[in-house]
């Protein structure tokens, strides 16, 4: 189990994280989510030694992480991160870059390993390509195979899939995530997409100001947005009487009701019309089938 006391970190006078707790158990994956300077990527570079406290302790099981004082390497063998630099090897193949810190005593079960890595990754045709010949994205999923080619107990990553183009990220997540848990190795991602972890975590946290302002499961945080910075996260929403948020699939058009809106614009969204309608001075938006003609009066009903 990772275990983070009370930690808290400033680069120099500014303080990016202050007073962190949380748990995250062997096999789990945990996602921290915040906007872009909320200190997601300083906290797993603090996972990995990479700096020292100011204050507080972190845990691996009966290991404390410590920083640079302490370590003459940074980063412990049992974990290993992925930042959004992926400092690859760029004049050796996608295959030797994933096999670079693997064995060559065993050289049938090291290519059996590269080779089913490859397949996690979806770049089983890339193997004899240099690096240096690979587009972004693809050099994110080199890094990421080689991330846990020596089957890590703990693995950060950093915006995992930020290069990565939009119709590969899907099943790219899908199979990532799969092998992760079917290994039992702990997953922690920072990440600003939703999709990178709504449907792969177990637990999440969100910060904002250096501090947690919200964690649970992610049904948890979904269903019960404390903030609209949570409720962001997750879809667009509204504020309806200056208090309760509402997110836009959640208000529905029905033949009557109290709340009369005029509808201004309507955004084609593939599944849906995002319908943005004024009511009573405030912009709302919500969900429907079908476009709606500007101007139109039309009454709308909270369906949770």
């Amino acid at each position: 189990m990772l275990k983070v006391k009370n930690i808290t970190f400033a680069y120099k006078k500014t303080e990016v994280l202050k007073n962190i707790s949380f748990e995250v158990g062997s096999g789990e994956h945990f996602a921290i989510i915040g906007e872009s300077g909320s200190g997601k990527s300083t906290l797993l570079k603090l996972l990995y030694g990479t700096y020292d406290l100011n204050d507080g302790h972190m845990f691996w099981k009966d290991k404390e992480i410590l920083g640079p004082k302490h370590n003459l390497i940074i980063g412990p063998e049992y974990m290993k991160f992925v930042a959004q630099e992926f400092d690859l090897m760029p004049f050796i193949t996608v295959g030797e870059n994933i096999g670079a810190f693997l064995s060559n005593f065993y050289p049938n079960e090291k290519q059996e390993r590269i080779d089913e890595l490859l397949e996690v990754v979806e770049l089983t045709a890339y193997k004899h390509i240099l690096v240096k010949d690979l587009s972004g994205g693809q050099k994110q999923r080199v890094a990421l195979a080689r991330s846990v080619a020596k089957q890590p107990e703990i693995l950060l990553l950093d915006e995992p899939f930020s290069h990565i183009d939009n119709f590969k990220k899907q099943s790219l997540r899908r199979r990532l995530f799969r092998y992760l848990k079917e290994n039992k190795i702990t997953c922690i991602v920072a990440t600003h997409d939703r999709d990178d972890v709504l449907s792969f975590s177990d637990t999440m946290m969100v910060l904002h100001d250096a501090e947690i302002i919200a964690s649970g499961t992610p049904q948890e945080l979904y269903n019960n947005p404390k903030n609209k910075l949570v409720a962001a996260f997750f879809g667009e929403f509204n504020v309806l009487d200056s208090k309760e948020l509402v997110y836009a699939h959640q208000l529905k058009r029905v033949e009557n009701s109290n709340l009369k809106a005029l509808v201004k614009h309507s955004y084609f969204k593939g599944h849906c019309y995002l319908i943005e309608v004024n009511l009573d001075g405030e912009l709302v938006f919500f969900e429907h089938d079908k476009m709606l003609k500007a101007g139109l009066e039309i009454s709308l009903s909270i369906m949770k």
